[in-house]
């Protein structure tokens, strides 16, 4: 080998090892940790208008063009566009077995959507859709304003029986959208959907509303409502968490779904009534979860030959095919056969339809049924009841060996070992997807520092931005320091029917302290 082609070699080889260099400076430069945008929730307000600030006489005055010029000034300016970084996994199996800190850098181990949301206060809070913000990462919700502004968001909440979620980023004064009131909303209306599809961003377009109260079954969750408002004005991938607007500039709906056979726009898309979403947004930011009104009935769509049965004057109505023993209809008198014509005076002519009625409604408030009955119909008043979500279950290991071994046994003991020390250390893992662990404090045994282990990248603990290592300084308030007040809150907490968020007090790493809050039915 000549002098010349040992200098090519060294000169190549540089080049690689210079491209190496810049790679994982790079990296590192990606991966710096940054400070995070964690608050305290707190209630906030949601406008919502029910009359219109363009009257009729000045409607039947103004052209189309005009109109939608003015409410597409109104509205776009609420809207936002969402981008969510998605991470993802690779099959821990012989075809990938290799050094991820390796092939990190040079395989891709994250995916980006998009979608919109709608400002609904002037305080940072977007109503977006579940599916928009599903399984984001760490840093991986990107927000931009229509004024270009670009911020990270954290997640407040989602509800995936509605396909709704909140997020919120850290800045005020923000232009928030009116909210309508979609049970005004009737076929035949203008509407204007407003996002961002295809990453085109403040994209407007026209069209009617072509049908109301839709169940077309493209919500994954068996506790789905679907009573989706149904529009011809154009919505692609890309629109999901948008808003569909009417003539006086209100939102009447957050766009959701689209109906195709190629996977765009094809004359279908769907939104979910601004009702609900209100309803569903409120609960998300006061509470930090959905609270969910039932009856306690299972029910199905009155037919023509039921309706022929039953001596219904016409096909109306949802029947009652079945009761929750000692549930809110058995406790009021409803009976199995019975038909629901009307809650709070709005007719319900199909199981969604009430599956929506209720859902509007909080627990623990009176729902006023009209009821179909042996040929005549009476009014009948029903309590609700709130649905019972999973409750957090707490074991405990005694870290024998190693921590990441212990298993839960879905029980909550109550052994007067619970909290046993090895080494002076304890451990507890918890459903909220991420395990305590405590280091006894050396100024006494009995008294821990406690950290975050092992968190769940899937879990809403670390959506909501909890991370390993983050130290627990307060639970809902309270400082806990001893194994016995750590199981005590925890058994407490698993047995409390009335709690559905969680707050923890964290120390960062970098000395910072924030609030992060955990829904408990996730």
């Amino acid at each position: 080998m000549d002098k010349m082609s040992i200098n090519r070699g060294l000169t190549y080889l540089l080049i690689l090892l210079i491209g190496l260099s810049i790679g994982f400076v790079w990296d590192s430069y990606l991966d710096r940790d940054s400070k995070t945008m964690f608050a305290e929730v707190e209630y906030t307000s949601i406008s919502k208008s029910d009359s219109a600030f363009i009257d009729d006489e000045f409607l039947e005055n103004i052209g189309e063009r005009f109109l939608f010029k003015k409410v597409a000034n109104s509205v776009t300016s609420s809207v936002v566009y969402i981008e969510t970084v998605v991470p993802l996994v690779y099959p821990d199996d012989e075809n990938h077995n290799f050094s991820k800190d390796f092939w990190d850098r040079f395989l891709p181990n994250s995916a980006r959507s998009v979608g919109s949301g709608v400002i609904i206060s002037q305080d940072g809070y977007i109503l977006t859709n579940h599916h928009v913000i599903e399984g984001a990462g760490d840093r991986g919700i990107e927000v931009v304003l229509n004024d270009k502004r670009q911020f990270e968001a954290y997640i407040i909440g989602s509800d995936p029986t509605t396909d709704l979620a909140v997020i919120k980023i850290p800045t005020n004064n923000l232009p928030a959208a009116i909210m309508g009131n979609s049970d005004q909303v009737q076929v035949g209306e203008w509407v204007m959907a407003v996002g961002n599809p295809f990453r085109l961003k403040a994209t407007v377009t026209a069209g009617i509303i072509s049908a109301l109260g839709r169940d077309v079954q493209i919500i994954d969750d068996r506790m789905r409502i679907e009573s989706f408002i149904q529009t011809d004005a154009a919505i692609n991938k890309g629109n999901s968490g948008g808003a569909l607007v009417n003539t006086s500039a209100q939102i009447i709906g957050i766009n959701t779904a689209i109906a195709s056979q190629s996977g765009s726009y094809q004359g279908y898309g769907f939104a979910v009534p601004s009702n609900l979403a209100i309803k569903v947004a409120s609960d998300i930011i006061q509470y930090g979860s959905v609270r969910r009104a039932i009856v306690g009935v299972q029910i199905q769509s009155v037919d023509y030959q039921r309706a022929l049965e039953l001596d219904l004057p016409k096909v109306v109505g949802v029947e009652i095919i079945s009761l929750t023993p000692e549930g809110p209809a058995e406790k009021a008198g409803l009976k199995k056969g019975d038909v629901v014509l009307e809650v709070n005076g709005f007719p319900v002519n199909a199981s969604n339809a009430l599956q929506e009625r209720i859902a509007l409604l909080q627990p623990n408030t009176d729902a006023k049924l009209t009821i179909w009955r042996d040929k005549t119909s009476f009014l009948s008043t029903v309590t609700l009841e709130e649905l019972e979500l999973p409750k957090i279950i707490i074991a405990q290991s005694d870290l024998e060996s190693n921590p990441s071994k212990s298993t839960k046994d879905n029980t909550v003991r109550h052994e007067s070992n619970s909290g046993k020390l090895n080494k002076g250390r304890l451990w507890m893992s918890t459903d909220l997807g991420f395990n305590i662990l405590g280091l006894a404090k050396p100024e006494d045994p009995n008294l821990f520092d406690l950290y975050v282990q092992e968190i769940d990248s899937v879990s809403t603990a670390f959506k909501r931005g909890l991370r390993d290592k983050f130290e627990i300084i307060r639970i809902d308030g309270e400082i806990v320091q001893s194994a016995q007040e750590l199981q005590k809150y925890f058994n407490n907490l698993a047995t409390t029917r009335n709690k559905s968020v969680v707050q923890f007090k964290v120390r960062r790493e970098d000395g910072s302290t924030h609030h992060i809050h955990i829904p408990l039915d996730n």
